[in-house]
C-alpha cells in the first residue's frame, strides 16, 4: 500500500472512530494534511482555521501565505513537503485546541508522522511544540533544532504570530532560513 492510501485510510478512521465528535459536529470536514507523503520536512501546526474548515486544506488563509512566503524564501514549494495540524477538525471561533482534543487525535498524528518518516519535524506554535518537546518554552528555544527518540524537532513560532506582531516576521525568516542547513546535516549524519 502506498504511503499516499495508508495517509487516506488513517484519514477515514478518524471519521469512522468519530475521533472529538463534539469539534466533528461544528466542523465542515476533516482537515487532515497535504503536501508530499516522502517528504523530508513535516510541518505541524496546532488546528485548522475558518479558511481551512471550508477547504479541506492546511494553512490556506492569511498565515498560511506567510507560510509559502516563508517556504518560497527557501526554494521550497508545498509540493515539496507535508504540513498538517495536532487537531484537524476546527475549533468554534478559532479557539486554542484543548488539552484533550491534542490528546485525542496525538495517536493519529503520530501514525501520520510514521508513515511519512520525515528527517524532521517542525513544530509551527507552542501547541504543536509542547506534543513532542513538554516543558520548554517557544520564546526560548524557536530555531533550535532539537532530538529526541530519534527525531529532530525544529521548533518556529506560528506564522500567524507575524500577522498580529509585525517584529515576529524577521524571526520567522530568519529560523526559516536555518532549515535547509539543518537538513544538509542530518542527510549527511544518516549516510
Amino acid at each position: 500500500m502506498s504511503k499516499q492510501d495508508q495517509l487516506a485510510a488513517l484519514r477515514a478512521s478518524i471519521i469512522k472512530n468519530k475521533v472529538c465528535p463534539d469539534l466533528a459536529s461544528q466542523a465542515t470536514q476533516v482537515v487532515f494534511g497535504d503536501g508530499n507523503p516522502d517528504a523530508d520536512i513535516v510541518f505541524i501546526g496546532e488546528a485548522p482555521g475558518k479558511n481551512e474548515d471550508l477547504q479541506g486544506l492546511p494553512f490556506v488563509g492569511a498565515a498560511g501565505r506567510f507560510f509559502d512566503e516563508m517556504l518560497e524564501s527557501i526554494q521550497l514549494k508545498r509540493k515539496d513537503i507535508y504540513i498538517t495540524n495536532i487537531v484537524k477538525y476546527r475549533p468554534p471561533n478559532n479557539r486554542d485546541p484543548l488539552p484533550e482534543e491534542k490528546e485525542e487525535f496525538l495517536p493519529y498524528l503520530r501514525e501520520q508522522l510514521d508513515i511519512i518518516n520525515p528527517k524532521m519535524i517542525v513544530t509551527l506554535g507552542r501547541h504543536s511544540m509542547e506534543c513532542f518537546l513538554p516543558g520548554l518554552k517557544i520564546s526560548q528555544v524557536h530555531g533550535q533544532p532539537k532530538r529526541k527518540n530519534g527525531k529532530v524537532y525544529l521548533p518556529l513560532f506560528h506564522p500567524a504570530a507575524a500577522l498580529y506582531n509585525g517584529g515576529m516576521r524577521q524571526t520567522l525568516l530568519d529560523d526559516f532560513a536555518r532549515i535547509p542547513a539543518i537538513i544538509k546535516k542530518i542527510t549527511i549524519e544518516s549516510k
